[in-house]
């Protein structure tokens, strides 16, 4: 048995002084209680430690490399992604393990406790498969192994270059399979996860309505049993109009009319939607996950919060391309982009909750379900993912309650987080990662190797 001691934690009945946290030796949580004298690991404000609902973590790598204007002067995120294809003819398991490893430890020091990674990079560089053909998942669980991230895992179905079914690209050919052929590589990928903890997860993604065939989703979503089922959706202008010409409807139109949504469904960026199609969508149950740090990066739009929140609509919270690793500067971002394009403030707050508090308990709740994790609140039974913040710092010094968030969020950001427990595994004490050092020298000279050949 584990115990933690916080002047402050938000529990599922709320704000509580003075509570103690036993976790037990499987990694969950045995025990919450309040008014108690100090014991064990103490720390200022211990809170639900969230979900990195959707993360590509090999793309870690080219952060900060794309940013000069390429020669179409109409640089989008069409020309971002050919860039992205040129890096992918470079990547070994090696390096891929040694990215994700750095990534996800750059996770756990912002106050992620979970990665759930849209895992599409499968092949050798000519598109042929390992020889096992889930080596690339294995390698995600062997950095999230040393990491010690909690990790749900999502081979990505990745079909067609277009909604016309033309073949995949050269940049895309490591992503692709045939139906067949995937349903063996998520086989193989589950039996690699299978060596990894017990609070490890497996799910199923298909990349997008234009690089999966109609006939097909059907059963490529249902490879994932009862686990979560992700997909982009509506995240370019590009693609809405693709998917309208070949389809004859816009992608949230076909989703709401063909695929099943419920609350297995995580829907990814939906940054251009009508308010009807918002309104549709949040009413479904489907979750929303936003990406806002890239999606601000790669010019995508602006995702309508406002009247999804209005229509109870669920979402969480992912680092997507990781050009930035900023929990709180995703919630920010996210805010920021409403007021902007409102002209208002506290644009999701309501008059029970602060806009730092609304935020945070949706991204818990949606994260949760995003990753199909019994995960976060401080509850009984849950996993042990939990996050502190430094209530000495001069950001929170004094407060208390969802002002401590609305500070964290607004005012500070992650580097007023001192702890992060991933189903009981202590990965960051006094705001650095117990491993740091290891995992940044491996990564270190993965990049070097790539950035060399580039």
């Amino acid at each position: 048995m584990t115990q933690i001691w916080a002047e402050q934690a938000l529990t599922p009945e709320g704000w509580q002084n003075h509570v103690t946290v036993t976790i037990a030796d499987s990694g969950a949580i045995a025990g919450v209680r309040a008014d108690t004298p100090p014991v064990g690991t103490r720390v200022g404000c211990l809170l639900p430690a969230p979900v990195n609902a959707h993360s590509h973590a090999f793309q870690r790598a080219m952060a900060g490399l794309t940013e000069a204007r390429g020669p179409d002067p109409a640089d989008s995120f069409w020309t971002w992604r050919r860039l992205m294809f040129r890096f992918l003819d470079r990547l070994d398991p090696d390096q891929v393990q040694a990215i994700a490893a750095f990534v996800q430890m750059e996770m756990l020091e912002a106050g992620y406790a979970t990665n759930v990674e849209f895992h599409y990079l499968h092949h050798q560089p000519d598109g042929h498969p390992y020889p096992f053909l889930g080596e690339m998942a294995s390698r995600i669980g062997a950095a999230a192994d040393q990491s010690g991230i909690g990790l749900t895992l999502l081979p990505t179905f990745y079909q067609h270059g277009g909604c016309d079914q033309r073949p995949l690209g050269r940049g895309q050919i490591r992503f692709g399979n045939d139906l067949d052929g995937f349903a063996a590589l998520h086989d193989s990928s589950h039996h690699a996860m299978a060596t990894g903890p017990a609070d490890w997860q497996m799910g199923v993604a298909l990349h997008s309505l234009r690089a999966v065939a109609r006939a097909d989703i059907p059963f490529a979503s249902g490879l994932g049993g009862g686990g979560p089922i992700h997909m982009h959706l509506a995240e370019q202008i590009a693609e809405v109009e693709e998917v309208e010409s070949e389809w004859g409807q816009r992608p949230v139109e076909w989703a709401l009319d063909h695929l099943d949504l419920d609350a297995r469904w995580s829907l990814i960026h939906c940054t251009q939607m009508t308010r009807a199609e918002t309104a549709a969508l949040a009413r479904s149950g489907a979750n929303a996950v936003l990406c806002p740090i890239t999606e601000s990066n790669l010019g995508d739009g602006i995702f309508d919060c406002v009247h999804w929140m209005q229509n109870d609509g669920r979402l969480a919270i992912g680092s997507d391309s990781n050009i930035r690793i900023a929990l709180a500067e995703e919630l920010r971002v996210l805010e920021y982009s409403q007021r902007l394009r409102d002209r208002s403030r506290a644009a999701l707050a309501t008059p029970a909750h602060s806009t730092g508090r609304r935020l945070f308990d949706a991204m818990l709740a949606g994260g949760a379900i995003a990753a199909g994790r019994k995960t976060g609140a401080l509850r009984n039974g849950d996993w042990a993912d939990l996050m502190a913040l430094d209530l000495t710092a001069p950001d929170l010094a004094g407060l208390s309650g969802d002002t401590i968030l609305d500070s964290y969020i607004f005012a500070g950001g992650d580097g007023l987080v001192s702890d992060v427990w991933s189903a009981g595994r202590h990965m960051v004490r006094a705001g650095r990662h117990v491993e740091r050092d290891r995992i940044t020298t491996a990564y270190m000279r993965a990049i070097n190797d790539l950035r060399a050949a580039l």
